[in-house]
């Protein structure tokens, strides 16, 4: 894995924390867009790794989906997790105060760390095939 590769990971995993953070303190708008940003950084990472890297956020997941759940590498329920916490993370930036509410937030921290664990593992048994 390259030096680029681990940092968006690690920057994955801090975008977590604050969400942790975020959320047991009630800011739970914000709590959902780091969880949404986590899972983000943590594709970026997964693209990377194939030299891939788009602009976009929507370009981001598109190529998720196309070339890791339609081809089998990824389960489709990642891509779907995704999916909703781009639109909830729009719901509490663009809405009125507290637009997400707890619940929704907890579900997203727990969404985002099921992905992030799910990419780690993948590019870790990649780079160990590359040996």
């Amino acid at each position: 894995m390259t030096g680029e590769i681990q940092q968006l990971l690690q920057k994955a995993r801090q975008s977590l924390d604050a969400a942790t953070l975020l959320l047991h303190d009630r800011y739970t708008d914000f709590s959902a867009a780091r969880s949404y940003y986590a899972m983000f950084y943590a594709l970026e990472a997964l693209l990377l790794s194939r030299n891939q890297s788009y602009s976009k956020h929507s370009a981001v997941i598109a190529a998720f989906g196309k070339d890791f759940v339609k081809t089998g590498l990824f389960d489709d329920r990642y891509h779907r997790h995704v999916l909703e916490a781009f639109e909830i993370r729009n719901i509490g930036d663009y809405g009125i105060i507290n637009s997400v509410n707890a619940a929704k937030a907890d579900e997203m921290i727990h969404k985002a760390h099921e992905l992030i664990d799910a990419i780690e593992a993948f590019l870790r048994n990649a780079h160990c095939e590359e040996r």
